[in-house]
């Protein structure tokens, strides 16, 4: 049974799988899968390792891509099953590409899990590093869910600001969410005097659990401040079917430099939800035009589903 199952996902893996080449770089050229499965399997086979395509320290920044692509993982997750698809497409279109996993308590607890203001301190120390090691000014994020929050308190709290030109984000929730009602229990607490205590109890396992709530303290600190620096450039990617930011206008920002894009408005094909953001190919042709906007081409509209694109183009 377990060799089926081996054989019969390797198989998927291959059906969705499309081989890109190397623009630029001149180097081999790495298969992108467009499923989140994908991920499932490189943490079980590689956990915690890099996905391919980035963290090559040696990776330097070209002309037409001069931003390195840091990308930010979601809460309880890692850099291992977040990236599978992106890191080697953007790889192959000539970016030098880096993540880390971020908010780890201890092993083996996944990442995001850390309050947000210590996993932006991670950020900014790698955020100094990527910079440093290649000779770059500026770095482009992107993030998904919580790595959509997370880095927006590290460039208005900690000075990333001027270290940050564009900012593309996949199912941001900057007005955090409702979800399965725990946003009104959260602000019950308070009323109650009890947000200490919740705090305490949901701090044990998730440190940034509270924060992504609506009306969290942490939410009110960072709107207090303003969401969005007006030197850098976002880009916000949304879908209607998003199960874990509630509602998914959550997601909406508001700005001459932000820029707010629902998948379905322009993909009727498209039922992708949160997770399946991350192996779709609706979603990326949005994410290299955000990133090269001279060089933005036509965006197209595949088929996807939650746990990734069908038949995606060659």
């Amino acid at each position: 049974m377990r060799l089926l199952t081996a054989v019969g996902l390797a198989t998927l893996l291959a059906m969705v799988t499309a081989p890109a080449t190397r623009a630029e770089t001149g180097g081999p050229r790495l298969p992108v899968p467009w499923t989140t499965l994908a991920g499932l399997h490189a943490n079980l086979v590689t956990p915690g390792a890099p996905p391919p395509g980035a963290n090559d320290w040696s990776c330097e920044p070209s002309a037409r891509h001069p931003n390195p692509v840091i990308l930010l993982h979601g809460g309880g997750s890692n850099q291992t099953s977040a990236w599978q698809t992106f890191a080697p497409l953007l790889a192959n279109n000539g970016y030098c590409v880096f993540s880390l996993t971020y908010g780890v308590p201890f092993a083996p607890l996944p990442g995001g899990l850390l309050p947000m203001e210590r996993s932006a301190r991670e950020l900014s120390l790698f955020v100094d590093e990527v910079l440093r090691r290649t000779g770059a000014a500026k770095v482009d994020l992107l993030g998904h869910s919580e790595g959509t929050l997370m880095p927006s308190y590290y460039v208005r709290f900690l000075g990333g600001g001027p270290k940050v030109d564009k900012y593309v984000s996949l199912s941001p929730l900057w007005r955090g969410t409702t979800q399965v009602v725990v946003s009104t229990l959260y602000q019950l607490a308070e009323a109650l005097g009890l947000s200490r205590l919740w705090d305490w109890l949901v701090g044990i396992v998730c440190g940034a659990c509270n924060q992504f709530l609506r009306g969290s303290v942490f939410l009110s600190r960072l709107h207090a401040r303003g969401i969005f620096d007006p030197t850098i450039s976002y880009t916000n990617i949304m879908t209607r079917y998003d199960q874990a930011v509630i509602p998914y206008t959550s997601g909406i920002g508001h700005g001459p430099n932000v820029h707010n894009i629902v998948l379905q408005d322009e993909c009727l094909l498209d039922f992708s939800d949160h997770g399946g953001l991350l192996a779709n190919h609706n979603a990326a042709g949005h994410v290299l035009a955000a990133l090269d906007p001279v060089h933005a081409e036509p965006v197209g509209c595949v088929l996807s589903t939650p746990v990734g694109s069908l038949f995606p183009p060659g």
